[in-house]
This record gives structure tokens, sequence and C-alpha cells, in this order.
């Protein structure tokens, strides 16, 4: 994207790149530690013996601090770390509120991962679907949070860039929409100040639309939309191609916000719900499709005359990879939110296998593909210092992934069968526990795919830490050019 005159040329501005590093040093280690405890509790599922030391180790409160460590902490790291890298960059302007605001959202954000996690320990949450953390750290977060609203909307509009890039739409709309879901859904009255219990404002089938429009949502626009930023900068980025159509990206963008909000109603079919609310859940998963799809057929398609980079560039290739797991995910989601569909799926294990094909495949491989592009340039590195090792993280990554979602499908899908046979008589042909004695063998192939993912990410953190470390990639000129081509005839 040429300068015009009167730009600031990119070479003369400082980034607050400090802040950046510190997010992609966070995701590294909540990455370690989110799945370290998924291999866990996978493990507690295997083999029930392994839920000693009650309660402070059993699944019922390290579960939580799984998905939270992974989502928040390890997600919300690369998020933020990512954001304020693009926002930067595309609108040619530092940081807005400085050294000191960058390192209150950081520290702030990181207190509050902690805090959570010993409120899960600790058995102070809310006793929800999506386990809260207790009230005084809902309304730290909503700080922390307008915090980052205000350092990511001001760089925007102190921008030299004219052009706002379509990737800070995807990153704007996810910090807004996150803050309205997480005040929401987590409205109040507690017991008193000084006491972690509180009540709910919300309660019956009420609550549980609100408490599934927020899960959802947090979906869509938590391990969605924002890393759909990430993949409409870092593709074109480290391919140096223009997206395909910028066109398409802003249509992608409008119709994915307007169809995602509706979609939750869709986690409660055959409930106590009303039909027509499950009705427009399940009509909007539906619409779904096209603009997912629009999407990926995007990030795809902006490879094209630059196919060959995947062979040299391993990021790149855990960027392309997560973009296909990203489409298989938003088709086999509608097709699950159809209610004769769902009639099979829900409460069995192929639901776990579809979350698991989406943060894993989609999200941790974004993730992965952003952070080895990030390193080498921030840190002002020659390279990375192993493609080998690189590769061999791709393959166990891809192969553990694989594993996981396999065992799950099949354990979901038997599931499905066995809770709904009957025999000649009308009663159920098997008891629960026989679909879990059925199931056994695949809980324990889960166990080992998340061992391979696991240990594929432990590869990559040495890798990077020898990136940084190694004489043998010497210190060059660190790239701040920033922003992507644009769009051909668009």
């Amino acid at each position: 994207m040429a300068e015009s005159a009167g730009y600031v040329a990119a070479s003369a501005i400082r980034y607050n790149d400090d802040v950046v590093k510190k997010f992609v040093i966070a995701t590294m280690f909540w990455g370690i530690v989110g799945m370290a405890v998924g291999v866990f509790i996978a493990a507690e599922l295997a083999w029930p013996s392994l839920n000693f030391w009650p309660p402070y180790l059993n699944f019922g409160r390290i579960r939580p601090v799984h998905t939270s460590a992974v989502i928040f902490a390890f997600g919300g790291s690369a998020l933020l770390g990512t954001s304020f890298h693009v926002v930067q960059r595309t609108c040619r302007a530092r940081l807005f509120g400085g050294t000191a605001l960058a390192n209150f959202i950081f520290w702030g954000y990181q207190f509050f991962i902690v805090m959570a996690a010993l409120s899960y320990v600790l058995g102070f949450s809310k006793s929800r679907e999506y386990a809260e953390p207790e009230w005084h750290l809902d309304v730290w977060l909503v700080i922390v949070w307008v915090a980052y609203l205000i350092a990511f909307t001001g760089t925007v509009l102190r921008r030299t860039e004219p052009h706002i890039y379509v990737a800070n739409w995807f990153y704007l709309s996810f910090i807004i929409t996150i803050a309205m879901l997480v005040i929401v859904n987590n409205l109040a009255i507690p017991v008193s100040i000084y006491a972690a219990k509180s009540y709910s404002v919300f309660s019956g089938a009420q609550d549980a639309l609100v408490q599934w429009w927020y899960g959802h949502n947090a979906v869509g626009f938590f391990l969605t939309v924002p890393f759909l930023g990430m993949m409409y900068y870092f593709i074109p980025k480290a391919a140096n191609r223009p997206i395909y159509s910028y066109r398409l990206s802003i249509v992608h963008f409008w119709s994915l916000i307007f169809i995602y909000i509706w979609a939750g109603p869709h986690h409660l079919h055959w409930t106590a719900l009303p039909d027509w609310t499950q009705t427009v859940g399940e009509a909007f998963s539906v619409m779904l499709w096209m603009p997912s799809w629009g999407g990926m057929i995007n990030g795809l398609m902006t490879l094209s005359g630059a196919w060959d980079k995947l062979r040299t560039d391993p990021g790149l290739r855990f960027s392309v990879t997560s973009v296909g797991f990203y489409g298989m995910a938003t088709f086999e989601g509608p097709v699950m939110s159809v209610r004769t569909v769902n009639a099979l799926s829900h409460y069995t294990d192929w639901g776990i296998g579809h979350v698991h094909s989406g943060s894993l495949g989609w999200v941790a491989m974004i993730s992965f593909g952003a952070i080895y592009y990030l390193v080498p340039n921030l840190w002002g590195r020659s390279g990375l210092y192993s493609h080998r090792l690189a590769a061999w993280h791709y393959w166990i990554s891809t192969l553990g992934i694989v594993l996981y979602i396999s065992a799950m499908w099949v354990a979901g899908i038997m599931e499905g069968l066995m809770w709904r046979a009957y025999d000649t008589q009308g009663f159920l042909q098997y008891s629960f526990i026989e679909s879990i004695n059925a199931v056994h063998p695949l809980f324990i192939i889960r166990w080992l795919g998340g061992v391979f993912f696991l240990a594929g990410i432990l590869i990559m953190a040495y890798n990077l830490i020898m990136t940084v470390r190694s004489p043998r990639t010497a210190a060059r000129a660190t790239d701040i050019s920033g922003l992507p081509l644009p769009a051909v005839g668009d």
C-alpha cells in the first residue's frame, strides 16, 4: 500500500512492541498450562481413579480451569497481543495511552486470569454451564476491558493512514460485543460486598436463554470473529499477497456480525425454551454457512500464486491449515443445529469433538501461525531457529487433532444411538453405564490426541526460545512496514 504525501512513514514511527512481546510470551505460557490441564482432565475421564485429592483436582473444578485457560488466557492473550500489533501497523500510529495504559491492560488481564483459576479451584465460581468466576472478578474484567477498548479505539482515531483495514473491523467488533456479553450474562445481585456469592437476575428458561446467548456468542465473537481479523492480516503478510477480495471481506464481516448474534438458541433444542425461539436459532445457524465459507474462501484464495510458500514458511502452513479447519467446523456447526440431527448429537461427545475441531484446528493453529511470524520480527531475528522443529510441531499437532476429533465423533454418534435404542418391549436397551463402557477406548484415544497436541506446543516453545537466544539467528532490522497489500481490482 503506497504512501501518499503527508503520511507518516512507517520507519519514523516507534511502535509499542513491548506489550506485544509480553502477550506473545503469555500466550505460549498459558497455552502450555491450559493444554496440560486438558490432558489431565482427559485422563481423569479415561481413568476416573485419577480424581484424587478431592475436591481441588477433581474434574468438576479443573474442567473450567482448562476451558478458561485455553480460551481466555491462551486465546485472549493471543488476541490482545496481535490486535495491538495489527492496529499500530495498519493505522501507522503508536498505541494510544502510552506504555502505562498498555501495561495496565496486560497485567490487569493476567491478574484476572490467575484469580479466576483460583476461584474455580476453591469452588467460588457460579454453577452454570459456562462457569464464570465470582462477581468481584467480573467487575475487574470490565475495567480492564474498557481500558483495552480505549487503547484500541484511540489508536484507530489517531491513525495517519486514512483507510481502516478490515482486520481492525473484526478486532473492534470483538472488543465491543464481548463487553456487552459479559456485562449482561453476569448481571447479578451480590449477597454482600465482602462475599463472593451472588444471585443471577435471570432464572429458569430466561436464564438458560441468556446463558446460551452468551455462550454461543462467546464462541462467535471471541473464538471466531477476532481470529478472522488475525487471518486477514497475517496470511497476506506471510504470503506477501493481496487479499483475494476486499469487497468480500466487508460482506463477510457485516453478514457474520448480523447473523451470529441470533444463533444461540440452537443449544437449547428439546428443552423448555419456546419452539419459535429454537427455530430462530436453527434458521440463523444454517444461514451462517454463507458468511463463514465466504471468509474461508477469501483466506484460501489469498494464496493464489503463492502456494509454494507453504513448503518454506511454517507459520503460513499453520495459518492456511487453520482456515481449512475453520471451514470444516463452520459446516459441522450448522448441521448439528438442525433439530433432527441435534436429537442425536446433543449431550454427547460429538459436541466435544466439534468444539475441539474449532478450538485446536482453527483457534490454536491460526495463533501458532501468527506467533511464528511475530517472534522473529519482534525480536529482530533473521528467522526461526529450526524449520525442521516447526515442521515436527505441525505434523504432531495435526495428528493430535485428528485423533481427538475422530475419537469424539465416533464416541458421540455411538452414545446418541445407544441412548435412543429401545428393545421390543419399549424399554431402553442400554443403561447409561453401558454407553460409558462402550466409549472408554475412545476416551483413551482422545487423551492420546491431547498428549500429541501438548507435545507440539512444547516443541514450539523450545523453538521460539532458541530463535530469540541462539547466535545463529543473527539480529536484523525488524519488519515495520506493516500494511498488507490492497486487493487487486477492489
